[in-house]
């Protein structure tokens, strides 16, 4: 409300009617300055006189108690709707303790019920408990040999019952103790046989085929191309390489062989496939002359080079001491042997006196010594230096050990194991080498004195014959 156009003579009015007339139009300054908002801001609104605006003040206070009184009424009717929420949900909240009540009521009974019935029923089971935990246990060492019995590569789908009554908590069904006894008794009737079925096999390159398989027990497995593996699955894999030739020709004969006729020797690996994989990994005889290195193969050369020599050697000994023995035997000294030319030169020595003979026949024993003698020396040589040719290979080994050492500590023995395997390969070389070579000059060394010593006796002979003449 706005008093800026009231007439002059208010002026004219006592201070104390002034006073009051400007606390009324405050006291109802809001309500009216609202009303004023809302609608039009025109002049006619304004109060023209104090009455007017003693009336308008009227006019507001009415309305304002009336409006007092309809928010005290709409304020009393929600404090009551609220008060009636209030109770409804305090009356629910007693309701579902009540309940919470008889249901921790009703679940301490149902506990107490519950031990008294397991109580009872272990009661009543007694051994019962340790029979179906022995059952358990069985049907997961069963389940695990099974999978791992390359007899599921013909057998199939008999993992999974066993593996369910494995790990059920409850007691087991009939029907599942007779499936855990009929794959236990089939498990060991397969075991007892040698049966050819059809199955998948897995290339060295990763593709797959099927081939007749020859299985022997859970040991063995064998196809037309060799030895295979169980790889699990149901499938069989072919290996890296085969093992030795004298597995291989057994496996041969058992695969030739035919139902119903007499035993054959068949290879078996009791260890299930452990024995076959070691025996893969070890090395053959040329990987491990490959392990010896140059040095290994510098004493192979000459181990060959001195059997060569020997074989030779005794080769024409034999023959010339057999000559020799047939000329004693006879009498008579024909031929291009060394008695015929000692005798030869008995008889042309023409020689008066004793000493000139055994000088003359002393002379022909001594050219016949060396043809005799040869090489045997070299072959001597040899059986010394191929130990020692070893000897080195072993500290060049030790050397390259060492020095694997120095470099990635010993952390990794693979890192080593090249170094002393050339370390013991070329010491067993050398030994291998040094050993028939020193067996071999002794054979050659007893024939060539065998026939010295012959010629020796006759030149003997000879002098005492010359010296009783004379």
């Amino acid at each position: 409300m706005t008093v800026k156009n009231l007439p002059v003579s208010l002026s004219l009015f006592s201070p104390s009617l002034v006073c009051l007339s400007l606390c009324a139009a405050l006291l109802v300054s809001d309500p009216v300055m609202a009303q004023e908002t809302s609608g039009d801001n025109s002049a006619e609104n304004d109060a023209q006189s104090l009455q007017q605006l003693l009336d308008r003040v009227r006019a507001g206070r009415v309305k304002d108690s009336a409006d007092f009184a309809a928010r005290e009424a709409e304020f009393r009717k929600n404090r009551d709707r609220q008060n009636a929420l209030l109770k409804k949900v305090q009356a629910d909240i007693l309701r579902e303790e009540r309940r919470s009540e008889r249901l921790e009521k009703a679940f301490n009974e149902n506990e107490v019920k519950l031990a008294e019935l397991e109580g009872l029923l272990n009661e009543r089971l007694g051994v019962f408990g340790e029979l179906f935990g022995t059952v358990r246990q069985v049907a997961g060492e069963t389940r695990g040999q099974i999978e791992d019995s390359l007899i599921s590569g013909e057998l199939r789908d008999r993992a999974a019952p066993l593996d369910e009554l494995a790990k059920s908590k409850g007691l087991p069904a009939i029907a599942q103790l007779e499936i855990l006894w009929f794959t236990l008794q089939q498990e060991m009737t397969a075991q007892a046989e040698t049966k050819r079925f059809s199955g998948e096999v897995v290339n060295l390159d990763g593709s797959v085929r099927m081939t007749e398989i020859l299985r022997v027990g859970p040991f063995t497995a064998l196809t037309d191309d060799g030895f295979v593996r169980y790889a699990g699955n149901h499938r069989f894999a072919d290996l890296g390489r085969q093992p030795p030739a004298r597995f291989g020709d057994v496996a041969d004969d058992l695969l030739d062989a035919n139902d119903g006729e007499d035993f054959v020797v068949a290879p078996v690996d009791p260890s299930r496939g452990a024995l076959l994989n070691l025996l893969l990994q070890m090395p053959t005889l040329t990987e491990r002359i490959g392990q010896g290195g140059l040095v290994g193969y510098i004493i192979i050369l000459l181990g060959l080079g001195g059997i060569g020599i020997a074989v030779e050697r005794i080769v024409r000994l034999s023959g010339i001491a057999r000559k020799v023995k047939a000329q004693l035997a006879s009498g008579q000294a024909d031929g291009d042997t060394p008695l015929a030319r000692v005798w030869l030169v008995y008889q042309n020595s023409g020689a008066k006196d004793v000493e000139a003979l055994e000088l003359k026949l002393d002379d022909a024993i001594l050219k016949e010594i060396p043809p005799l003698e040869r090489n045997l020396s070299l072959l001597k040589l040899l059986a010394g230096v191929a130990p020692l040719l070893g000897l080195l290979g072993t500290v060049t080994g030790m050397i390259l050990t060492f020095q694997a050492i120095t470099l990635f500590g010993t952390g990794d023995p693979k890192l080593m194991a090249g170094g002393i395997s050339q370390a013991l390969i070329t010491t067993v070389l050398g030994l291998v080498v040094a050993i028939p070579l020193l067996l071999l000059h002794a054979a050659a060394a007893t024939r060539s004195r065998e026939i010295v010593q012959i010629l020796e006796e006759q030149a003997t002979g000879m002098i005492a014959a010359f010296s009783e003449k004379k």
